[in-house]
C-alpha cells in the first residue's frame, strides 16, 4: 500500500488512533478538514490531492446517543457516507468502509457475511443505512467488526450479550493484514464468541468487573451478534 495516497476520515477516533501506529504515514483527517455530510467539501478536498484509497471511519457511535439524536446519525452515518461513496466513484477511489456488527438482530450470533440483516437500534440502523450506499459502489470493501479500548473504561460488562470483540490494537492488525490483500466485498473481522463480560475480563484479569444485563439499560441492544470470521481467516492464512 501506498500510505501517502490513503485518506482516512475520521482521523480523531478511537481505532484511528491505533491506526496511526500501523500505518503511520495515512493521512488522517476529520471535520477539520472537511464536513462529510456536505458533498461539495469532500469534492473540493478529494480534487486537489492524488488518492487512491480511502478508509472510511468516521461515524456518529453511540447507541443511546443515536436513539436521542436520530437527526446527527442521519447526517453522519447516512448522508456523510454516500457523499463518500459519490466522491469516491467520481475520482475512481476504492472506498473502505468500516461498519460493525450491530447490523445483525443477533437471535442466533455466528453470523456469516451474507446472513440477513435486522438492526435493533437506531446506530445500527443508521451504520446499515451507510452499508446500502457502499454496497452501490463495485470497487469498496466493508469490514463488519467490533472492538473497544485496550483497557476496559466500565465497571460492568453484559454475561448475557456474545460478542466477537477484541481490543482496538487486535482488531487494528487484523484489519490491516485484510487492507494489504486489496479486497473487494464483505469480511467480517474479530475473535472467537465470548460475554462481553469474558471480553472485559481477558484484557485484565485482575480488574474486578461486575455484572450486567442487557435487561437493565434504557437502550437496545442485540444479544448476540458474534461473527463467523472464516472467510476472513481463509484469505489472510
Amino acid at each position: 500500500m501506498d500510505q501517502k495516497s490513503i485518506i482516512y476520515t475520521g482521523g480523531n477516533g478511537l481505532l484511528a488512533g491505533e491506526f496511526k501506529k500501523n500505518l503511520p504515514g495515512v493521512n488522517y483527517v476529520d471535520i477539520e478538514q472537511f464536513d462529510i455530510s456536505c458533498f461539495n467539501e469532500i469534492d473540493a478536498y478529494f480534487k486537489e490531492r492524488n488518492i487512491s484509497q480511502v478508509i472510511h471511519a468516521a461515524a456518529f457511535t453511540s447507541p443511546p446517543k443515536c436513539d436521542r439524536e436520530p437527526e446527527k446519525a442521519i447526517d453522519a452515518n447516512i448522508i456523510g457516507t454516500g457523499n463518500m461513496v459519490k466522491a469516491c466513484m467520481k475520482y475512481k477511489i476504492k472506498l473502505t468502509y468500516i461498519c460493525t456488527d450491530y447490523v445483525f438482530k443477533g437471535d442466533k450470533g455466528n453470523y456469516k457475511e451474507d446472513d440477513p440483516v435486522y438492526p435493533v437500534n437506531k446506530y445500527a440502523w443508521s451504520k446499515l443505512g451507510g452499508e446500502c450506499a457502499v454496497r452501490m459502489y463495485d470497487n469498496s470493501l466493508i469490514i463488519r467488526t467490533t472492538f473497544g479500548p485496550n483497557i476496559f473504561p466500565y465497571e460492568k460488562a453484559f454475561t448475557d450479550q456474545w460478542t466477537s470483540r477484541e481490543s482496538v490494537s487486535v482488531i487494528v492488525k487484523m484489519i490491516v493484514k485484510l487492507l494489504e490483500k486489496d479486497v473487494t466485498g464483505t469480511f467480517h473481522v474479530g475473535g472467537p464468541r465470548k460475554t462481553v463480560y469474558q471480553y472485559a475480563k481477558s484484557l485484565d484479569e485482575t480488574k474486578d468487573i461486575k455484572e450486567l444485563s442487557i435487561h437493565e439499560i434504557d437502550f437496545k441492544v442485540p444479544a448476540d451478534t458474534s461473527l463467523d470470521v472464516s472467510k476472513y481467516n481463509i484469505l489472510i492464512k
